[in-house]
């Protein structure tokens, strides 16, 4: 096959050109990483190298999106010194901390591809797994990386405490949300622009419970989440505290379904114009399948 040449989804030889390459902008939230940083950075930059030394790739990264949430070590200076020699790198420093929620938000409205995934700064899920999330994406306006389909990818399990908390929380969260996915917290998720701000300008929550939040907001404007089995490694270094972040995360689920109840999200009019353009209003649960993907008619 010549150079200039590629596949297209009928199998047919057509020029670069023709070719529809996604564009895709990742985000990561970042405070205090200024240890585990690099390493990250250095593994996305090789994959960006990865991708674009393939002859037909079926998505680039133009942007690295680093938001650093009112670090006080040297997250911010570190990962400036990696754009000299990482050009889509662009560092979004803010002022103050906040949580994860709002430095996934500033992250996901920033975003400039056609499609927007956030991952942990540790890369507990390899970013080498980004391609099951966008490959998802062409039957879904959300995708997330799961670890409780198949847990055989788990490379390094988290204690049984954590793992006790993370299936009571999902109960919580199917019971006052309706969003009925296995694993909504996994940091691995990607979403279709413009349908990515449609969700993320409605956000309110600001800590590490924003995750059932914006699968919940996405359900609510009508859009299609795919759950993705994914490869996964707990970081001991993780900065989530069990007991003190669980209780904050369940008082952030019965905000959530009140917010809801009183009318406090509410989309503008071009928010509203994409949810009926695409006429996906979803009457149940969360689908997880594209096979219930509900019908236009």
């Amino acid at each position: 096959m010549a150079a200039s040449e590629c596949l297209t989804t009928d199998g047919k030889l057509g020029n670069d050109a023709s070719i529809q390459v996604k564009r895709v902008s990742i985000v990561i939230p970042a405070f205090n990483e200024a240890q585990r940083l690099p390493a990250s950075l250095k593994r996305i930059g090789r994959y960006v190298e990865e991708l674009e030394a393939q002859e037909c790739p079926a998505f680039r990264i133009c942007e690295v999106i680093l938001v650093d949430d009112g670090s006080s070590d040297d997250t911010v200076s570190v990962a400036r010194a990696f754009q000299q020699s990482f050009g889509i790198l662009c560092v979004l420093a803010l002022p103050e901390n906040h949580g994860k929620g709002a430095a996934v938000r500033a992250g996901m409205l920033s975003a400039t591809g056609d499609i927007a995934l956030f991952t942990d700064a540790d890369l507990s899920a390899p970013i080498d797994e980004m391609p099951k999330l966008i490959n998802a994406l062409d039957a879904a306006e959300v995708a997330i990386g799961s670890r409780a389909i198949d847990r055989s990818l788990i490379e390094s399990r988290q204690s049984r405490l954590r793992e006790l908390a993370g299936i009571t929380f999902n109960c919580l969260v199917r019971a006052l949300t309706g969003v009925h996915l296995k694993d909504t917290q996994c940091g691995f998720k990607a979403f279709v622009l413009p349908q990515a701000r449609a969700v993320f300008e409605l956000q309110r929550v600001e800590g590490f419970g924003f995750d059932p939040e914006i699968l919940f907001l996405a359900n609510r404007l009508g859009f299609l989440t795919r759950e993705v089995p994914v490869r996964w490694a707990h970081d001991p270094r993780t900065k989530v505290n069990v007991l003190r972040d669980s209780l904050k995360m369940a008082r952030d689920l019965v905000r959530i379904r009140f917010d809801w109840f009183i009318g406090r999200y509410k989309p503008s009019a071009e928010r509203r114009s994409i949810r009926a353009r695409d006429s996906r209003e979803l009457a149940g649960p969360v689908s997880t399948s594209p096979a219930e993907r509900p019908s236009n008619t």
